[in-house]
C-alpha cells in the first residue's frame, strides 16, 4: 500500500483572467515569492507521498514537466487528457493508473496551504479513515462569509450534507454556526474504493473513463474516447451520493487562490503593489488611486481590467463572454 499524491492541473483559472490564460493557467504563474502554486504543491506533498500522478490537459502538460524540473523531482506519472472532463474523470484516470490498494491523496494544483504541520496532521487522519474504506474530504473552518466556495455541514467526522456556493446572506448564516466547513476540493481514499463507488453511482463515467484509460497511447488519453466521458465533478458524481463519506475538519491556513480577492488578502499591507486599500497587479508602472477604495487594477500586455475587490467572483462571467466574442484574449 502506497500513498500517491494525485495532482489535478486541468483548470484554466478563469476568475484570475487576464493574468491566467489558457496558455499559462494560474497554477503555473510565479505568484508566491517567485514560485508557482504547482511547484508548491509538489514540494508540500513529496515529503509524505511515495509517488505522484499528475492529471492535466494537452495544453499544459509541458508546463507541468517544467515545474517538476524546477523542484528536482524526476519520478512522476503523467496522464494527459485530450479534453478535460472535470474532476470525476480525472480522478478515475489516476485510480485506474494506481494499484487497487494505493491510497490516493487528491490535491488540486492551484491551492495555497500554510501551516504544513497542521496539514500533515490532517492528512494522517484522512489516511487512517481511507484505510477503513471511507472516501474522505477535507473541510476548512470558515472565517468570512465566502460565496465562492461550497460548504459541508458536519458532525465530528460525519458529513450531514453538502451545500452549493451560497449567496451572501446564506454564507453569513453558515458562519454563525459551528458545524459548517468550506469544501476544499481535496480528497483521500483508496483507488479501489473510489472506483467501486464511481461505478455504483456514476456508471457511465466509470465505463467511459475505464475504456479511455485502457486505450491511451503512452501518457495520452485517446481524444475520441475522451470526448465520450460525461463532464461532471467528483462531488456530483460520487461524494454527494455515497454513504462512505467522512470529513476531516482542518485548521491549516488554506486558499484556493481562485480570485483576485484571494490574492488581495494574501499580499501584505506593506507590499508596494498595495496602495492604500487598492491593489495593482501585472505591471511595473507608477500607479496612484484617488478617491476610490478596494479597487484592483490588473494590467497585461493586451488587457487592462479594473474591478472592485468584492466583485472578484464576477470575473468568470467576463471570461465566459470572451470565449464566444474574443477568444484570442484568453490565449
Amino acid at each position: 500500500m502506497k500513498l500517491v499524491n494525485v495532482i489535478l492541473s486541468g483548470g484554466v483559472g478563469s476568475r484570475l483572467w487576464p493574468l491566467s490564460r489558457k496558455s499559462k493557467p494560474k497554477q503555473y504563474l510565479p505568484l508566491i515569492e517567485g514560485e508557482s502554486l504547482f511547484e508548491l504543491t509538489i514540494k508540500r506533498n513529496r515529503r509524505i507521498s511515495d509517488n505522484t500522478i499528475v492529471v492535466g490537459g494537452i495544453d499544459n502538460f509541458k508546463l507541468s514537466r517544467e515545474a517538476f524540473s524546477r523542484t528536482s523531482v524526476s519520478k512522476f506519472c503523467e496522464i494527459v487528457e485530450a479534453c478535460p472532463k472535470n474532476t470525476a474523470a480525472a480522478i478515475a484516470f489516476a485510480a485506474f493508473e494506481a494499484d487497487p490498494d494505493d491510497i490516493l491523496l487528491v490535491t488540486p494544483s492551484d491551492h495555497l496551504i500554510q501551516n504544513t504541520k497542521s496539514y500533515y496532521s490532517a492528512v494522517n487522519k484522512a489516511v487512517e479513515l481511507a484505510k477503513q474504506g471511507y472516501l474522505v474530504t477535507f473541510g476548512l473552518k470558515p472565517n468570512r462569509p465566502e460565496t465562492g466556495f461550497g460548504y459541508i455541514e458536519f458532525e465530528g467526522n460525519d458529513v450531514i450534507s453538502f451545500h452549493e456556493k451560497p449567496d451572501k446572506k446564506k454564507a453569513g448564516n453558515f458562519l454563525t454556526k459551528n458545524n459548517f466547513l468550506w469544501n476544499s476540493g481535496m480528497f483521500c481514499f483508496t483507488a479501489n474504493t473510489f472506483l467501486e463507488e464511481l461505478e455504483k453511482y456514476s456508471p457511465e463515467i466509470y465505463r467511459t473513463a475505464k475504456r479511455a484509460h485502457f486505450k491511451k497511447s503512452g501518457i495520452f488519453i485517446n481524444s475520441l474516447l475522451n470526448e465520450q466521458i460525461p463532464n461532471m465533478s467528483v462531488d456530483y458524481a460520487v461524494m454527494e451520493k455515497s454513504d462512505k463519506i467522512k470529513v476531516i475538519p482542518s485548521t491549516f491556513k488554506w486558499s484556493d487562490m481562485g480570485s483576485f480577492e484571494a490574492i488581495y488578502n494574501l499580499i501584505p499591507v506593506n507590499d508596494k503593489r498595495k496602495i492604500l486599500s487598492n491593489l495593482y497587479l501585472g505591471g511595473d508602472k507608477k500607479v496612484e488611486f484617488i478617491g476610490v477604495e478596494n479597487i484592483i487594477l490588473v494590467e497585461t500586455d493586451d488587457v487592462i481590467m479594473v474591478l472592485n475587490k468584492d466583485s472578484s467572483q464576477e470575473v468568470k462571467s467576463i471570461y465566459e463572454r470572451l470565449e464566444n466574442d474574443s477568444p484570442s484574449f484568453l490565449m
